[in-house]
């Protein structure tokens, strides 16, 4: 990601992490070129994953069921932390 050039902590992890697995005789800067692609489209993956979870929540969560479901869930413990704040012996 364009993101991760400017990042020291990624240069970091790449130049701590990525040279023990080149193989020996190959070229250090093709075989780190190729990791770090492979890290890049794992990435890509996993982003991926999260975008299309999110959206599935995203209308399971605007649902009005839920949406009042998560009022009165919301509402009853400000309720309870207001009861417990008014009764509390300090």
């Amino acid at each position: 990601m364009g993101t991760n050039l400017l990042n020291p902590k990624v240069g970091v992890f790449y130049m701590a992490m990525l040279p023990q697995f080149i193989p020996a005789g190959s070229s250090h800067l093709l075989m780190g070129a190729v990791m770090a692609m492979v890290h890049n489209l794992e990435g890509v993956v996993w982003f991926t994953a999260i975008i299309c979870t999110a959206g599935l929540a995203r209308s399971w969560l605007n649902r009005d069921r839920v949406r009042r479901t998560m009022d009165a869930v919301t509402g009853a413990v400000l309720v309870g932390f207001g009861v417990d704040l008014a009764v509390g012996r300090r």
